[in-house]
């Protein structure tokens, strides 16, 4: 038995934090109001200033009052998901509320959810609560395929860059300098280089045959193009790759930057490309085309982790290379106290995997609590993607300095080393869509766990935040060049009829109108001179325009999402292809519940414009 008494004056929108403190604790600890009792609700959406002084006497919220609904009893709703983890109310208890269940519901449906919707807005607000309909924002969680946390009974993690945001700068600058210090101790002319991490972006594409950096459209089709550390013109792209597109399955020859870690690669790499065309690479380090210097500069960089002297400085110095985000432990606690089971799936080993999650997690948790506590199971050396694909040996982690035993089931609270999916599923008894695994690199981490598993997946991408902020800087610039599109298209409609009329009376036959048919030759000439005259100057606005499109989020290769004005990159058509949903950081889920339905938006489809615009005529009578 609870009992909370409120006492103040909250006048409930010059003071909303104060209301908020109340309604926290009142939903900190969890009451059934009873029809005596001061009903917190009504409080919150009442719209003037009231002194408040009650007594709650109630019950926690327990068994007796709601049902969960269990994976054995689960059903599938109208949009394909699963029900499993609703919250049910045991109707033959609606006494406990205080109110008949059917007499508050009288009406039709309509108007109660109309009614119900307008007092929950209140309340959020009064709250300081976004509803979901209103998350978009640079922190929001966007998605692309219906998900019900819910029905979610475990969810895996990823460790870099996932669970772990490191200075990109810092982290990515220092491999970077390992890189180059290997290449120099082989023979490469490095002096004069520095790490430079907006020469890259995540998603843009290697071209190891030609030396080039790409950016692909959603179809494959290459947009932008820079060799070495040179963009390449429009005209340059085309005729490069104007019959070719981007296929990610020829490996041989295109190298997709899936993640933050790619950057020091990329940077590294197409600066060594300018030194290589240059001449200024010593014969006696071999023939080199573009292909064979990408492995030379995948070799170095590969040698900077082996040697274990980055890890070893990022873990004597966490501070300078790590971001911590005080509300992660606290997203993965509410998690975890809501019945899901988590699961951290990592490619790093134990000692570099136990130093930084104690630093970035250990002092925002509460009552003494470890990183270890929050987690299930704990996978460390992972050997992702392989992880998802088939089966390895596991061990299980024994000791503090990492010494293993062989073992063949994974334990609850236990850490291991290696193994693979099946034996995480086989050992929680969850398999398929009841796991959500989150992670950064849409290859390793999500497009495989959904490939060979069918697990729903999270994209994590920090750069959306910027990308976000940039889109919205930019609002004015995309509507001035949507307004002088579609002028040139009006413009360019007219032109092509005159046109047209005009082809066809060289052969004296009449136009597509009488109008036009009997248009004077020197007016018809005049239109069309005026017209073109028109179209070419608006050209020469556009084209600027459109270069600048993005730039403020790179002024090389415009946003990360988007492939021109309108079009989706070769990226965002991956993370629609496999990410159920995506978003910045982990510690998103904070501000949504562990029982968040997403529901994908609708897809818009290229006549669907027309549909609207039909249907607007039919409701304007017309």
């Amino acid at each position: 038995m609870y009992a909370a008494e409120f006492v103040g004056k909250f006048p409930v929108h010059r003071e909303a934090a104060s209301v908020s403190m109340a309604a926290t604790n009142c939903i900190k600890n969890p009451v059934l109001l009873r029809p005596t009792s001061c009903n917190i609700l009504n409080m919150m959406s009442s719209r003037s200033p009231m002194t408040l002084r009650c007594s709650v006497d109630a019950k926690p919220v327990g068994e007796d009052v709601f049902s969960v609904t269990s994976s054995s009893r689960c059903d599938v709703d109208y949009l394909g998901e699963s029900t499993k983890g609703d919250l049910n109310v045991k109707f033959d208890h609606l006494e406990a509320f205080g109110i008949d269940g059917q007499a508050t519901l009288e009406g039709p449906i309509e108007e109660v959810a109309r009614t119900e919707t307008r007092e929950a807005e209140d309340l959020l607000r009064d709250l300081g609560i976004q509803s979901s309909s209103s998350r978009n924002s640079p922190r929001g969680i966007f998605c692309t395929r219906t998900l019900n946390l819910r029905s979610i009974s475990a969810i895996g993690y990823d460790m870099d860059y996932t669970l772990m945001h490191y200075n990109v700068m810092a982290w990515e600058g220092r491999a970077y300098d390992y890189c180059m210090e290997n290449l120099r101790n082989v023979g490469f002319p490095v002096d004069g280089l520095a790490f430079d991490p907006d020469l890259v972006i995540r998603g843009l594409v290697i071209d190891k045959e030609k030396g080039n950096l790409v950016k692909a459209d959603r179809f494959g089709y290459v947009k932008r193009a820079m060799h070495g550390t040179k963009m390449l013109s429009t005209q340059d792209v085309s005729e490069m790759y104007g019959r070719e597109l981007v296929d990610l399955r020829k490996e041989s020859r295109w190298e997709f930057l899936n993640t933050l870690f790619s950057v020091s690669e990329a940077v590294a790499y197409m600066q060594m490309v300018d030194r290589l065309d240059d001449g200024t690479i010593a014969s006696d380090l071999g023939p080199l085309d573009y292909k064979g210097l990408y492995k030379a500069v995948g070799r170095a960089l590969f040698r900077a982790h082996v040697e274990g002297r980055l890890k070893s400085e990022i873990m004597s110095k966490p501070e300078q290379f790590v971001e911590p985000d005080p509300q992660l432990p606290l997203a993965l606690l509410d998690q975890k106290e809501a019945g899901k089971r988590l699961l951290l799936i990592t490619n790093s080993d134990y000692q570099y995997t136990d130093k930084m999650m104690q630093h970035s997690f250990n002092r925002y948790l509460p009552n003494d609590m470890d990183w270890r506590d929050l987690f299930d199971i704990v996978i460390v050396s992972a050997r992702k993607p392989e992880f998802f694909q088939m089966s390895h040996p596991m061990y299980e982690v024994v000791t503090g300095e990492g010494l293993m035993r062989p073992c063949f089931k994974a334990q609850t609270g236990g850490v291991y080393s290696g193994g693979s999916a099946l034996m995480v599923e086989n050992s929680l008894n969850i398999h398929g869509d009841e796991i959500l695994y989150v992670g950064d690199h849409i290859y390793t981490d999500v497009s495989q766990s959904k490939v060979h598993l069918r697990w729903r997946t999270a994209l994590i991408c920090r750069e959306l935040e910027e990308e976000y902020s940039a889109l919205i800087c930019s609002r004015n610039h995309r509507a001035s060049l949507i307004e002088l599109i579609n002028q040139k298209e009006v413009v360019g409609d007219l032109f092509n009829q005159l046109r047209l009329a005009a082809q066809r009376r060289t052969k004296e036959r009449p136009a597509q109108t009488l109008a036009a048919t009997n248009m004077d030759d020197e007016e018809l000439t005049q239109s069309m001179q005026k017209l073109l005259i028109v179209m070419q100057r608006l050209d020469e606005k556009i084209a600027p325009m459109l270069e600048a499109d993005g730039e403020l989020f790179n002024k090389r290769w415009g946003f990360l999402s988007r492939a021109g004005l309108w079009d989706k990159s070769h990226l965002m058509r991956q993370i629609e292809k496999y990410a159920d949903i995506y978003t910045s950081r982990v510690s998103n889920f904070l501000h949504y519940t562990p029982f968040m339905y997403f529901r994908s938006q609708e897809q818009t489809l290229a006549h669907d414009s027309y549909s609207y615009y039909h249907s607007e005529l039919y409701r304007s009578g017309l």
